[in-house]
């Protein structure tokens, strides 16, 4: 038995896929799988912060594929995708009303992320990124981040 919740998702998007929703009938997402399916865990994190540093949006989809991402379709996000060695699937209109309603009627959720956050390490100035985990993993995923120090502390 579908709920209500689950009935008005189901209607809006299939008028949306009616509607085209402004969209051409091609890929309009890009879904950064996060199970086994990816090929670099850390990178496509590192993806996904490059895109809200880009254009300001993504998409956190969680418990679905491992914590996967929606990015926007874009040349731009493609060619940072291959670059980075990340695995992107694109995802048309009729595959994304799917998905969601895939998460309305599971234990999941669908988090809209508008901006990339600064990130500060508190480090010694003279410390390489390999000295500790978080910067590493940083260094690794390309996500940008500040080093702070103050020798009183």
């Amino acid at each position: 038995m579908l709920t209500r919740r689950t009935r008005v998702i189901a209607a809006a998007a299939i008028a949306i896929a009616a509607a085209g929703g402004g969209r051409d009938a091609a890929a309009q997402l890009l879904l950064v799988p996060m199970d086994r399916g990816q090929a670099d865990h850390l990178k496509a994190y590192g993806l996904a912060y490059w895109v809200l540093e880009q254009d300001g949006r993504a998409e956190w989809l969680l418990n679905f594929q491992g914590g996967a991402f929606f990015l926007p379709d874009t040349e731009g996000t493609r060619r940072k995708a291959a670059l980075m060695g990340v695995t992107i699937q694109p995802v048309g209109v009729a595959d994304e009303a799917r998905i969601r309603g895939i998460i309305a009627q599971s234990n999941m959720e669908s988090v809209v992320l508008e901006k990339a956050t600064r990130i500060a390490i508190y480090t010694p100035p003279n410390s390489a990124p390999w000295d500790d985990a978080v910067t590493m993993a940083l260094e690794y995923a390309e996500i940008p981040y500040e080093k702070i120090w103050d020798i009183e502390v």
